[in-house]
């Protein structure tokens, strides 16, 4: 009868077939009739496998019938629209054949591990799966068919537990209960009217970018702040010595004073989908440059589409996002839009869309998301470019990775937004290299020209992670353009170097002046530079060097802020001094620039094909930093972990090509621009770079690890109703 009823049923184009009494008891059991689960039974059995499916036996012939009548000539994806469950023509019996698109690791039942297989006929494994579900995710990782049922670990129903009694009896106990969270399929509303922009041919010029909201004012939140506590919205200043004393007859060579920023603390509130203002932080304009070429297929595919999901979800309705995909060739998907319902509910369609084929251009996707950002009409006070590349450029560079003899990869940088001698940056690219056959050595290149950072993505799992440490540095820019200046105040004094890493350095000509452009700050975000001097001998009790001052701009209010004449470093001159240990801060800082230039050095040697010159000077470089006076300081700890990470991933050439250049490039990008980049293996403790990484960067991490996107509510169970109309008997 259940069979004929639900024949009938989609003869007259239901999309449903009515509940029965079978289906209300399985669905108090919060189970599904798609939906089988395969625990394997670790105990004495063995091999002896227990299976608990929600499927009724009752309901299985009825089932099987529907789809023997309903199965297409080939296999289909799940659409929002489409109300009905599509059963896959394999059967279970080759579950042992598959392989978990979460893990990469082969599906073998009766292995200890419990096997959850989806509506879309998808098979993984449990533990897999269900961390993947607590990622927020709803879809299928391998076809993006979007579930309306989805595993978690909790407590079942009594007439579940009933069934698995026997299982707890026999010694099983410690299997997690299982049980299954349904929702609704999302229903289109045919009165939204979304255009499929990413469909339409793009114009000449990209100046179709959302407008800006200009009614939108950020100055009044920024200046009741400010009454509240004007104090934490400004730059902080310090500077510190390498000692506290010279004596009078005495001359110091090469005399350090550190200059120590640090960005003020913010008030942030992320936005998401249920987010209505962003009067707390400066609105951003985010182009992302994807990487969709055919070695992105499956899981790559999956777990990027992923991870720009949860980009979009965490962009409020001020921010402004564009989205550039690139194989042989580039195109836009869709203009600098606006993240409001409609614009998220645009790029959230237009990234679902993505599909993998084709060979690598980052040229061209690069010039393309520049191009964005260039003929916009309107810009937001904070601008970005996002680059994903998994392969070598096949188009632009020739040659093997990291041969000295290649084309100078900064010619695939734009010159509207490289870097300028003595100014801030224009537009940061912060580069991903994604997987072990990615062009390191080009990716690197584009974010140092451009002021952006270089993450190596060395598991697939890690890529939303590594995204949103960035957006957590991007969602929080409190300084812009800023410009330190430091001058000499005793007559004898010159300036002998800046230290500072990438950042643009400036000595005037009479060497008692020097300036260093810092550009963006995120909130919280700390920056160190060591600047040298030759003290000579002096009468004085007291030796006033140098006097710090910076210049920067507001980002919300627009407005610009000095810090004149606050910081004046001194040194006392008594008549004799003892031994004077030098400041631990100072040495710190020192360790940072001195492992910085090891891992340049062994870089160099290991290009050179000189691995065990490489592996010596980082060894020579440990050796010393844990000699130093700071050796116990977090930083230095860090260091030297880092740089025996760097060693083992030099221990042969197929290594090195494999992991430990894009391991060491992203190294040196973290430490010259003092910012966190994600590098290596997420299970890794040296996976993100936390002696840069902000409060703001690990709250979004954290979110990325642990955040459950909002559920819709259930709808309401409706009585089922004959043919005629009128509800159906019970």
């Amino acid at each position: 009868m259940g069979s004929k009823w639900i024949k009938a049923r989609l003869a007259l184009g239901c999309i449903q077939p009515p509940r029965t009494l079978d289906e209300d008891i399985i669905s108090n059991s919060n189970s599904s009739s798609s939906v089988a689960l395969t625990a394997a039974n670790n105990g004495s059995g063995g091999g002896h496998r227990r299976r608990y499916s929600a499927t009724a036996d009752s309901l299985s012939s009825s089932t099987a019938s529907v789809a023997a009548d309903c199965r297409p000539s080939s296999p289909t994806t799940p659409t929002p629209s489409s109300s009905g469950l599509r059963l896959s023509r394999h059967s279970s019996k080759s579950s042992s054949k598959k392989t978990c698109a979460i893990c990469l690791t082969t599906i073998i039942p009766g292995q200890g591990h419990a096997i959850f297989t989806a509506e879309c006929s998808h098979s993984f494994h449990f533990n897999c799966i269900t961390s993947n579900v607590k990622h927020g995710n709803r879809i299928c990782p391998v076809c993006r068919a979007k579930w309306t049922e989805i595993p978690f670990y909790g407590q079942t129903s009594e007439a579940l537990r009933g069934n698995l009694r026997d299982n707890s009896v026999n010694g099983n106990r410690d299997n997690p209960l299982i049980t299954l969270q349904q929702f609704p399929l999302p229903q289109p509303d045919f009165n939204q009217n979304i255009s499929p922009t990413y469909r339409v041919a793009e114009p000449a010029i990209f100046d179709d970018d959302d407008l800006i909201d200009e009614q939108h004012s950020f100055r009044e939140q920024s200046a009741h702040d400010a009454s509240d506590d004007s104090s934490n919205r400004r730059v902080e200043i310090r500077t510190c010595a390498e000692v506290s004393a010279i004596a009078k007859s005495a001359s110091y060579n090469n005399f350090t004073v550190l200059i120590h920023l640090k960005a003020p603390v913010a008030r942030i509130s992320y936005n998401d989908a249920n987010a209505s203002s962003q009067n707390s932080r400066a609105p951003v304009d985010l182009v992302t440059v994807l990487d969709v070429s055919g070695s992105m297929a499956g899981t790559k595919l999956a777990l990027l589409k992923r991870a720009m999901g949860f980009v979009i979800h965490h962009l409020g309705p001020h921010d402004r996002l564009s989205v550039i995909v690139f194989s042989s060739s580039a195109r836009r998907l869709f203009p600098l839009r606006r993240m409001t319902d409609n614009g998220r509910n645009q790029a959230l369609q237009a990234v679902n869309s993505l599909s993998s084929n084709g060979g690598t251009n980052i040229a061209e996707g690069l010039k393309k998301g520049a191009k964005v950002m260039l003929e916009r009409k309107c810009k937001n006070p904070v601008s970005s470019i996002i680059l994903l590349s998994d392969g070598q450029d096949t188009y632009t560079i020739n040659g093997p990775a990291g041969a000295q003899s290649r084309t100078d990869y900064k010619s695939l940088l734009p010159n509207s937004i490289q870097q300028k001698s003595g100014t801030s940056f224009q537009i940061p690219v912060h580069t991903f290299g994604f997987g072990a056959d990615h062009d390191s050595v080009s990716m690197h290149s584009i974010s140092e020209g451009s002021g952006g950072t270089f993450s190596f993505i060395e598991s697939e799992c890690v890529i939303q992670d590594a995204f949103a440490q960035c957006m957590g540095g991007l969602l929080s820019v409190v300084v812009q353009e800023l410009e330190l200046e430091f001058n000499c105040i005793h007559s004898s004094l010159q300036i002998d170097s800046i230290k500072s890493g990438s950042y643009h350095s400036r000595l005037m000509a009479d060497a008692r002046k020097g300036c260093i452009a810092v550009g963006d700050l995120y909130a919280e975000e700390e920056r160190d530079f060591l600047v040298t001097m030759n003290i000579p001998q002096a009468s004085v009790s007291e030796m006033a060097l140098l006097k710090v001052s910076c210049v920067y701009k507001d980002p919300i209010t627009k407005e610009t802020a000095y810090l004149d004449g606050g910081e004046v470093v001194k040194v006392n001159r008594p008549e004799t001094t003892e031994h004077v240990e030098v400041s631990l801060e100072v040495d710190k800082q020192r360790n940072r620039l001195k492992a910085a230039e090891a891992m340049s050095e062994a870089r160099s040697a290991a290009e050179h094909n000189n691995l065990v010159g490489a592996v010596s000077v980082l060894e020579s470089c440990r050796q010393s930093l844990s000699e130093s006076a700071s050796a116990q300081d977090p930083l230095c700890v860090a260091l030297l972990n880092e740089l025996k990470e760097m060693q083992e991933r030099m221990s042969s050439r197929q290594v090195y090509e494999a992991s430990g250049r894009a391991y060491v490039l992203s190294g040196l990008s973290s430490h010259s621009w003092q910012r966190a980049t994600a590098r290596g293996d997420s299970t890794s403790s040296t996976n993100l770079s936390q002696a840069y990484q902000t409060s703001f960067m690990a709250d979004m991490v954290t979110r990325s690890q642990t955040m459950v996107f909002p559920m819709p509510p259930s709808p309401p169970v409706r009585p089922p109703r004959s043919l005629s109309g009128r509800p159906s008997p019970r």
